[in-house]
């Protein structure tokens, strides 16, 4: 294998949790899903997320300089899946979805979901590495909380808690 299959291969291995990353453009909603998202700081609160520069909405995201982030729960898979796999505005007929500070769409029932401005945007190769400051955050319903993951191309979830 190539030092590039062999990264691929390995990346494939890790768990990540499945979020969507939304903006909308006059009024119409665009979105993918990504697995590099995580927190940057709590002063002020921050999230880094990597967006493929190929996504369809890269360009939208990043002309408009507001994003949503909503973590999929663990029982939305079908969801996660529809929005992975359609393109436009029907990624969003599934699902549930409302606005959120700055007219970025949220998951209803995502365990969180933030509303962001782009503070800065660096070069990250294939991607585009944001910096997003956080202006407003959701919590889903405690029943929710387990999120949902990818890992080697598909949709999984944790393993139920062990009871003692």
């Amino acid at each position: 294998m190539t030092n590039i299959e062999l990264f691929r291969n390995a990346m494939q291995r890790l768990a990540a949790p499945a979020v969507a990353i939304t903006t909308s453009v006059n009024g119409r909603p665009a979105g993918l899903i990504a697995t590099s998202v995580c927190s940057l700081s709590t002063e002020p609160p921050s999230m880094l997320v990597c967006v493929n520069r190929t996504a369809t909405a890269h360009d939208d995201i990043l002309t408009q300089k507001v994003i949503g982030i909503s973590l999929f729960p663990e029982d939305a898979e079908e969801d996660a899946r529809h929005f992975a796999m359609t393109r436009g505005e029907d990624r969003f007929s599934r699902g549930g979805w409302s606005e959120g500070a700055g007219g970025v769409p949220l998951f209803d029932r995502a365990p969180f979901a933030f509303a962001c401005r782009i503070a800065r945007c660096f070069d990250g190769y294939s991607h585009t590495i944001l910096v997003a400051d956080v202006v407003d955050t959701r919590l889903g319903e405690e029943a929710s909380e387990r999120c949902l993951l990818w890992h080697k191309q598909t949709f999984t979830t944790l393993a139920p808690p062990k009871v003692a």
